[in-house]
């Protein structure tokens, strides 16, 4: 439908931040015309009945299907959709009111090239944001919007589905996400890349702000890097022009360090991960980069770098 926004919000186990995410659409000022899609991955706890008893003011459609993922999950929301546009949210990123109409004013705007248009996910106002949160959300190992030097041409590794919109009709010709994905990790990259050689570019929004309300530790976050290792090993499979970039030499060079690697690093990235400390930014990047790579390297040593085909 010309001129409609589609809000695509894949969940799972999350119904009282999702319903965070739904209220502060119903809040947005002067939206373009838009509809919202959910789609249940399977959760088999309240949220179902939560999107059942849901009667929000816009247009409101949800679905559920059999856990797969959130690239299956975005997927089954892009075929529901209605829009010439999809914007992605996670169903733990609140927008903030002027998201929806930030988001159209960069579409609108006439170029030569279709675009995917990247809002700024940071963390909720009243959170304290300690260093490790800082550094994960503006230097690349979650998020990286520091990073961006231009935001009219900004590189496909800044595809984050937490916040960004593009073409409905891009995303079908291209295939969707590849769904053979294990984890949340890559996926999203992963279509960016084939999208971006196919003429699209992305553009930076950083006035579209959605808050991320999602508990992150230091260990939890060193067993998120472990996942994007093994992830990455598909994303060579698929695209093995790209070793260097997911640092696959690095990874087949890859061996447990010493002491060092083994306690002293990781302890001050722990304490670094509450307070600046000397060296804390390093010690962080350095153990949860080792991670990365042990994850990796585990993964091609099984196979997962064997070429295989898209699946969306």
């Amino acid at each position: 439908m010309s001129g409609l926004l589609s809000v695509v919000i894949p969940t799972y186990r999350r119904p009282d931040a999702l319903t965070r995410v739904l209220d502060a659409l119903g809040r947005q000022a002067q939206p373009p015309p838009f509809e919202v899609v959910v789609i249940d991955d399977g959760s088999g706890d309240g949220t179902l009945a939560t999107l059942e008893a849901l009667r929000p003011a816009y247009p409101f459609r949800f679905s559920t299907q059999a856990n797969g993922g959130p690239a299956a999950a975005r997927n089954a929301g892009v075929r529901l959709a209605r829009g010439e546009l999809v914007l992605f949210l996670g169903d733990d990123t609140v927008p903030e009111e002027g998201l929806l109409a930030v988001h159209a004013a960069a579409h609108a705007q006439e170029r030569p090239d279709p675009v995917a248009v990247l809002g700024y996910t940071t963390w909720p106002a009243e959170r304290r944001v300690s260093p490790f949160l800082h550094q994960i959300n503006e230097y690349g190992l979650q998020f990286g919007y520091s990073l961006i030097r231009d935001p009219e041409s900004v590189p496909f590794n800044f595809f984050y589905t937490s916040n960004i919109s593009l073409p409905r009709e891009l995303m079908m010709s291209a295939g969707l996400f590849d769904t053979t994905f294990p984890h949340a990790a890559w996926e999203d990259i992963e279509m960016a890349y084939r999208l971006t050689r196919a003429g699209m570019r992305i553009v930076y929004r950083p006035a579209a702000v959605a808050r991320h309300y999602h508990d992150i530790t230091f260990a939890s976050f060193r067993r998120r890097q472990e996942k994007s290792g093994e992830a990455a090993a598909i994303f060579y499979a698929k695209h093995p022009e790209l070793g260097d970039f997911l640092g696959v030499p690095q990874a087949i060079l890859f061996r447990n360090g010493g002491v060092w690697d083994a306690r002293w690093w990781p302890l001050w990235a722990r304490l670094a991960e509450k307070v600046r400390l000397p060296g804390g930014r390093f010690a962080v990047e350095h153990v949860l980069r080792q991670d990365y790579l042990r994850g990796l390297r585990r993964a091609l040593g099984a196979g997962a770098g064997s070429p295989s085909r898209v699946t969306g």
